[in-house]
């Protein structure tokens, strides 16, 4: 993969369009073939559904998916084993008798959560370290990636009155553009899909013009983003002036919470409306906000509880860690699954008879991680990217100034100094030149509340204001 990759970097602009179109026609496999439509108006018609037939419908999912787990997944399996042999006899169908997982447990045996009636080559295969800096592996069957993203675009695109069909943007952290380019273009295009992929990495006051003239060139509907790296060029626009095309109709804010200030400078910049979104790769929870302003949970995806530190319930109202249950996913189900997040479910819920009878959601806490400052002006998101597929237990990017940097690790017993190596050259493709120190650590320090942020931006105010 890494000799691919060092390829696409070598192509010309047009060879990287024809690549991106080529990624897209195999994505589109995955996401949108088949009667994909109709899955979309099947959720759309599911969000007037009433209280009652939402009960049946997920008792019914997790009653399927629990037995599953404890008869055909070995991680579980082994698990109830070991709880009869020593004489529990707790029910299996009772999801509060499931053991809370981690993420530390599911990076270091994925595949013991993988069915053993299914064949993984014959799944969707991803690794992704969502924003705690934890690297994971995952599996899905194309079944319930396609139920996804149809529940995406019934409750994203077409609650906002746009469609994928549309030309679309993503304002993205993958190295689509060598670090060291330093004139447009800054993305590639997606005929497959309409999709502009925007770099984020090439952002700056000088470079925010051409992001500004190909969106309009392109004349993009909407866009899906980073929501820092929507706020910088937001705000770089209403500095110099710059406005989008009258056709481009709403920003959905993804990976980050989306601050208040954020979500003014976006509106006033784009011209558009601004919907904030929740999701994650394990697809155990996905959310969305409607045009009432709130944000609604998608019962099809997961069951969300609220414990506290000791796994115990959380009153409505009060904040606590969001441990969820998948129902997408029957190859490689994730039971009362840490995902990491902080929120809270209101003391009440409000009066939703305007837009939806989906449950709302408060707001989700713990998934901000920062941007790392160039000294040519440059943010950069999603640095954190370059810990994929290596021995390590965790990692982080933590910046100490403007040209120094370090990359703190846990690895494992296989890690060789030639990780190291990759890890070093990894960053350097998102921030060109720098001084960059490894440092390999027994465990990287946590947050307050217990969240490893996989970026953290640390330099001094007085260096913020010299960029």
């Amino acid at each position: 993969m890494s000799a691919l990759k060092n390829l696409y970097q070598r192509l010309p602009p047009p060879a990287r369009h024809l690549a991106a179109t080529a990624y897209g026609l195999r994505m589109y496999y995955w996401r949108y073939s088949g009667r994909w439509e109709e899955r979309v108006q099947a959720a759309l018609e599911r969000d007037r559904w009433s209280a009652e037939q939402w009960a049946i419908y997920r008792q019914n999912r997790l009653d399927e998916l629990l037995h599953r787990a404890a008869t055909r997944v070995p991680y579980y399996r082994d698990h109830w084993a070991e709880r009869r042999r020593k004489g529990d006899r707790s029910p299996r169908d009772v999801l509060e008798n499931w053991p809370v997982l981690t993420k530390e447990v599911l990076r270091l045996r994925a595949q013991d959560f993988v069915a053993d009636d299914v064949r993984r080559s014959r799944l969707y295969y991803e690794h992704s370290s969502g924003t705690t800096g934890t690297p994971v592996s995952l599996w899905f069957p194309r079944e319930s990636i396609l139920e996804r993203y149809a529940i995406l675009e019934a409750r994203t695109r077409r609650w906002n009155g746009v469609t994928r069909y549309w030309r679309w943007a993503t304002l993205g952290g993958q190295t689509i553009i060598p670090s060291e380019v330093d004139r447009p273009p800054f993305w590639v295009f997606n005929a497959v899909q309409n999709q502009l992929y925007l770099s984020t990495a090439h952002l700056s006051p000088g470079n925010v013009p051409h992001y500004v003239d190909a969106i309009n060139r392109y004349r993009l509907t909407h866009m899906i983003g980073y929501n820092s790296s929507a706020a910088y060029l937001a705000d770089e626009m209403i500095r110099q002036g710059l406005r989008l095309h009258d056709g481009f109709k709403v920003y959905f804010g993804n990976a980050e919470p989306l601050h208040p200030w954020q979500r003014s400078l976006i509106a006033e910049a784009f011209g558009c409306a601004v919907r904030e979104t929740y999701g994650m790769s394990e697809e155990v929870v996905g959310a969305s906000e409607c045009a009432e302003g709130h944000l609604h949970l998608w019962p099809e995806l997961g069951v969300v509880e609220v414990l506290d530190a000791e796994d115990r319930p959380v009153a409505g109202g009060n904040n606590g860690r969001l441990i969820c249950t998948g129902l997408l996913n029957p190859a490689q189900p994730l039971i009362r699954y840490a995902v990491g997040d902080n929120g809270h479910f209101p003391a009440e819920q409000p009066d939703t008879a305007r837009c939806c009878s989906l449950p709302v959601i408060g707001r989700i806490d713990g998934r901000s991680d920062d941007m790392v400052i160039l000294r040519n002006r440059r943010r950069v998101y999603s640095t954190d990217s370059i810990f994929y597929d290596l021995p390590i237990r965790e990692g982080q990017v933590y910046q100490e100034s403007l040209d120094t940097f370090r990359i703190r690790y846990v690895p494992t017993e296989k890690f060789q100094p030639e990780h190291a190596e990759i890890l070093r050259e990894g960053l350097h493709r998102y921030i060109g030149q720098a001084q960059i120190i490894m440092e390999p650590m027994a465990e990287i320090p946590r947050e307050a509340n217990g969240k490893l942020r996989a970026v953290i931006c640390a330099i001094s105010p007085e260096e913020r204001q010299s960029v």
